[in-house]
């Protein structure tokens, strides 16, 4: 791919370890593509700056009920106050399929940023990231790079 290296932050929140773990394989799999993403732990997520991303990836658990976590709170509101409509978008989590809304947290950022950004993949983990699920992080950075070339094609063709 003839990207050059595009602001990708890739924003990720997690109590057990999980959810890290899954934020540090799609940073892989973006490096892989010669992307070079900014991951950041939600608390340090500098929430001003979100339109200055080409690309943000939620990397998140899910909480009670299918709920999103407290601490994902802010960049679920940053996302409906912002003018993010420009910003292609992913969303993973972890979550147990004991649970009748697994990964809830992420069907409702999925929900959300459908409308508020340009949204591109999503991928639900079965309680944390096995060799298994690699083959499908690494179409998940794919499917969100060429969509990120698929809108840059469009605008050059509007200018």
């Amino acid at each position: 791919m003839g990207l050059m290296n595009y602001n990708i932050a890739i924003i990720y929140t997690s109590v057990t370890g999980n959810t890290k773990d899954l934020a540090e394989h799609l940073c892989s799999c973006f490096e892989e593509n010669g992307q070079f993403p900014i991951l950041y732990d939600i608390s340090k997520f500098p929430f001003s700056e979100i339109e200055r991303f080409h690309v943000v990836i939620i990397a998140t658990y899910t909480w009670g009920n299918g709920d999103i976590p407290a601490s994902m709170q802010p960049l679920y509101d940053a996302f409906e106050q912002q003018n993010t409509k420009s910003i292609i978008t992913g969303v993973a989590g972890t979550g147990d399929s004991f649970y009748p809304s697994f990964c809830g947290a992420v069907d409702a950022f999925r929900d959300m940023l459908y409308v508020k950004s340009t949204l591109a993949a999503t991928l639900k983990i079965e309680l944390a990231p096995q060799e298994s699920d690699i083959p499908r992080c690494r179409l998940f950075a794919k499917s969100i790079l060429k969509r990120l070339e698929k809108e840059l094609f469009q605008k050059q063709l509007e200018s």
